[in-house]
């Protein structure tokens, strides 16, 4: 161990951290102003929820000793003398791994916005930071869990965190249903914009910068010139797969639709930071390059077949990005890592480790799931009233006038503009938005 180390991995752990703050302005910007509070609260309450339960029971379900290759032994509150890392102290350790199932639980925030009620999220983020994300990732990343002892290689967390993040949101969003109004009679797909790009646009500057400390971070140690290398490297590799990221899905939008779409381009960006984490410490700038590129095209088409397809709402196109592309990139670590990819010469058997890894996980992932957000649904209910979701959830959930108080002409005091006013006078709106949108389509249609 030595002092480099722990400032090095603290430093990261405080770059993931920001990535907190990049999720709950990429989520708000793309949801509607009158639920930006509450997925702002949503985001806060998945990294102190996280902080909390990791450290009580999931960091040891996680990195603890090994039992059977499938589960850590638990060690509440990490008393014991246990040595996790060969690099840093335990609560260095700790800390950086406790932003990393922080940013796993976030993920699904964005998936289920505007519709979700506030005391059903905070169950579903305590079972994925105590029990679900620790024990899928004992088998990845605990150096005795049955994943990684078959050669698994998920350097950062494609899938072991957001894959896992991104199937969660997708179970989510299915048992939610969609939004009112997301989905005319005949089942197409309306746009619902949200209320500011620029805040979207910050949020994806700041989770590139998280990135930083994500991937790079994941070496734990800074020790040595050849580590030095490796994670110069890590740096390229992840700078470069969000770039060309970006890129790709500006084009692709541009020749969709006609014009260079903002919001697609942002979850390009982040489409290639996804796909990357999983092989940025063996992939070259070249194959970096390709998995920016076609996980780009996978958000863009996974995207596309959820909405219109299957009719999913899923606002900030979580599965897409972080499910598809988190499963994509560590399908990629067996074709394009330089010491036993297929084009390097290394045969089929890393894909295969690669592959059953992404299966198992994502089938774990998915049956836990559903079975909380049944459980969950069937208690104390998932959904709330359509009135409120008419309202929108900063105030019924929070008591929150509006998240951009200043910008209100006034305090709703007067009788006219009650709490029943306001949601009458919005569902009023919602419905001749509706009715509108079915009109032009009659009038297309002719």
């Amino acid at each position: 161990m030595s002092s480099t180390n722990v400032i090095w991995t603290l430093l990261a752990a405080t770059l993931v951290f920001m990535m907190q703050a990049g999720f709950a302005m990429l989520e708000t910007g793309f949801t509607r102003a009158k639920n930006a509070g509450n997925i702002a609260m949503k985001n806060l309450m998945d990294y102190c929820i996280g902080t909390v339960l990791f450290w009580i029971f999931g960091f040891g379900i996680m990195f603890g000793p090994s039992i059977g290759g499938i589960i850590g032994k638990p060690d509440f509150f990490v008393m014991s003398n246990y040595q996790y890392n060969q690099y840093v102290p335990t609560m260095v350790y700790l800390m950086f791994q406790t932003v990393f199932c922080a940013t796993s639980a976030t993920i699904v925030s964005g998936a289920m916005a505007e519709r979700t009620k506030f005391s059903a999220y905070l169950i579903y983020s305590a079972l994925i930071s105590a029990i679900v994300y620790p024990i899928s990732g004992h088998w990845c990343w605990n150096s005795d869990g049955w994943l990684a002892q078959l050669g698994f290689h998920d350097f950062a967390g494609s899938t072991v965190v957001h894959m896992v993040g991104g199937i969660s949101a997708l179970i989510g969003a299915i048992f939610l249903g969609p939004r009112i109004g997301k989905f005319d009679k005949n089942g197409k797909a309306r746009a619902i914009p949200g209320h500011s790009i620029t805040l979207a646009m910050l949020g994806i500057f700041l989770l590139w910068i998280g990135w930083f400390g994500f991937n790079p971070g994941s070496t734990i140690t800074a020790d040595g010139k050849d580590t030095w290398v490796e994670m110069g490297s890590i740096f390229i590799t992840t700078n470069l797969a969000a770039a060309v990221g970006a890129l790709t899905a500006m084009f692709l939008a541009w020749k969709k639709y006609g014009k260079p779409d903002v919001g697609l381009t942002i979850n390009g960006a982040l489409a290639g930071l996804i796909g990357i984490t999983a092989g940025c410490d063996v992939v070259s700038p070249v194959g970096a390059f390709f998995i920016g590129l076609i996980c780009a095209f996978i958000y863009v088409y996974a995207a596309s077949i959820v909405e219109n397809k299957f009719k999913i709402d899923d606002p900030v196109g979580a599965f897409a990005a972080h499910g598809c592309c988190g499963a994509g990139g560590t399908l990629l670590v067996g074709l394009f890592a330089k010491d036993g990819g297929l084009f390097y010469g290394g045969g089929l058997k890393l894909f295969g480790v690669e592959l059953l890894g992404v299966a198992v996980v994502a089938a774990w992932t998915t049956v836990t799931m559903i079975i909380i957000f049944w459980a969950i649904k069937h208690t104390i209910g998932l959904r709330v009233s359509a009135k409120e979701e008419l309202s929108g959830l900063d105030l019924p959930e929070h008591g929150l006038v509006a998240a951009y108080a200043d910008f209100e002409p006034s305090v709703l005091t007067k009788s006219e503009d009650s709490y029943e006013a306001r949601v009458a006078r919005e569902a009023e709106a919602e419905a001749a938005a509706a009715a509108g949108a079915t009109a032009k389509e009659a009038a297309a249609a002719k």
